[in-house]
């Protein structure tokens, strides 16, 4: 009788302790899959990106989308046509953006813009933000239109809209007419949702 209960038990048990293994071996699939997600979409620089992402109104998400898009998160890197930094600043456009934050710390009647602040991630996240967040401002928060012009400037998107009847409710990334441009587009669209879906 000892003997069937003790079946009858193992019976119970043996079944248990294999869906509770297969439940652990799922568990940390599903932990090392989100790792190698997160490995592949970084958080880099979380704190100057959410500092100047909160002063100037943007969604955190979509500036790492551009980051990533951009430098891949790298400091140092620098594009074949000159832009540098983490968000890819052109330099007389970086001179620019430091004259409008009136980034003279130091009062200095003489002071110019220094380019080499363009590798400071602090001071390129911030660049960036405050730029895209003027573009955004520009295209009525429309995120598309907003990066168009970050990627192939604001005077081409103003064109497109004139030439191709486009308003502030414009989405079709498909018909922006610069290849690089659409694809630009895209994958920073693209990224953003990874980031919400990976963190959010």
């Amino acid at each position: 009788m000892a003997a069937k209960t003790r079946k009858n038990r193992l019976a119970v048990i043996l079944p248990l302790i294999a869906a509770a293994a297969i439940f652990a071996c799922f568990g940390l699939l599903l932990v090392h899959v989100m790792n190698r997600r997160t490995e592949s979409y970084p958080r880099l620089y979380a704190d100057e990106v959410a500092a100047a992402s909160q002063r100037y109104g943007l969604d955190a998400d979509l500036v790492f989308a551009v980051i990533r898009t951009e430098s891949s998160f790298k400091p140092d890197a620098v594009s074949s046509a000159g832009a540098k930094g983490l968000m890819q600043i052109m330099p007389e456009t970086g001179d620019w953006i430091a004259s409008q934050l009136d980034d003279n710390s130091l009062g200095d009647e003489h002071f110019t813009f220094n380019v080499k602040k363009l590798y400071d991630p602090e001071t390129n996240i911030r660049y960036g933000i405050w730029y895209l967040s003027t573009l955004e401002d520009e295209f009525d928060g429309n995120d598309v239109l907003a990066l168009a012009a970050y990627n192939a400037g604001r005077g081409n998107v103003l064109h497109w809209m004139e030439q191709y009847g486009w308003d502030e409710h414009f989405d079709d990334v498909e018909a922006i007419p610069y290849r690089e441009t659409r694809d630009y587009v895209r994958r920073v669209l693209n990224c953003q949702r990874k980031y919400k879906l990976f963190y959010n």
